[in-house]
């Protein structure tokens, strides 16, 4: 369900972009709203590791640093078969983590100090576990897609309302006002199905984090840990790479997106309790 949700929202968001090209420039406009988010992604696919690692301030870890990530990274790699990613450290009091790169063999994961100082073992299991599923499944590439078209489209609709005001095109008052309502609502839009699907790839990571591991109580307990630490102790990281972490890193400055429907809307995470709720629901076999 959560894979068809996530086909369904990116499906609706390239419909958007480009039905926004053509509203506001007719066939060309879609044609070049088609042009830049092939740009836009083009770029992304290659870079957006290096762009989220140097955000995160996440720096590679040398060999023997960490034994138990190392090791705990390697089995997991192992029984999914896929290759072993790249470790990185972020030196972080709060406990977190993510993952990030455009296919398995492309991948990188890094955890906080922090976690390592919170978590026991088999809890850090979890949270990796959860993070290589996020891998496989190539969430990261769908978020760097998604995320990328949103920034096209706030890109798009500001030029063309710009090139209208400028007189460029066929200048006038209804022209104005729908440049102006599409640059408003159309970036509104995307944000609310870029965060939309961030969301349903949570949920499916944690599912399948936990199939991994046999464990969902473990992976619950885990991110209640997690979300208290994120809570309590600030992180300094971009927050255009902070649905990418397994928490909300920016929690404890006041992010916390969760409380109301519109709040809702827009978090980047699923309300913490609904995912607890949904591993002890797969604990006990429960629909």
């Amino acid at each position: 369900m959560n894979n068809l949700k996530t086909a369904a929202l990116l499906g609706f968001l390239g419909v958007l972009f480009v039905g926004v090209g053509y509203a506001l420039g007719g066939p060309q406009g879609s044609l070049i709203a088609l042009g830049i988010a092939i740009l836009f992604n083009f770029g992304m696919y290659f870079f957006s590791d290096r762009v989220a690692l140097s955000s995160a301030r996440a720096r590679p870890i040398d060999p023997g640093e960490l034994p138990n990530v190392e090791s705990i990274v390697s089995s997991l790699a192992q029984r999914e078969d896929m290759p072993v990613p790249a470790l990185y450290v972020i030196d972080s009091r709060q406990p977190n983590a993510f993952a990030t790169g455009r296919s398995p063999r492309k991948a990188a994961v890094a955890v906080t100090t922090g976690i390592l100082d919170t978590l026991d073992h088999r809890e850090l299991e979890g949270v990796l576990a959860h993070e290589l599923a996020h891998v496989k499944n190539r969430d990261i590439l769908i978020a760097t897609v998604a995320a990328t078209i949103a920034a096209a489209l706030a890109f798009l609709a500001r030029m063309v309302f710009w090139t209208n005001l400028g007189g460029r095109r066929n200048n006038n008052a209804i022209t104005a006002i729908i440049g102006l309502v599409a640059m408003i609502l159309a970036p509104l839009a995307a944000g609310v199905i870029q965060m939309a699907i961030s969301r349903s790839r949570e949920y499916e990571a944690d599912h399948d984090g936990a199939e991994t591991t046999g464990s969902p109580l473990i992976l619950a307990g885990a991110l209640r840990k997690i979300s208290d630490g994120a809570s309590r102790v600030p992180m300094d990281v971009n927050p255009a790479v902070s649905q990418l972490f397994i928490a909300d890193p920016l929690k404890a400055f006041g992010s916390k997106g969760q409380r109301g429907r519109m709040g809702r809307m827009f978090a980047t995470h699923p309300p913490v309790e609904d995912r607890i709720a949904r591993l002890e629901k797969m604990a006990y076999g429960l629909p």
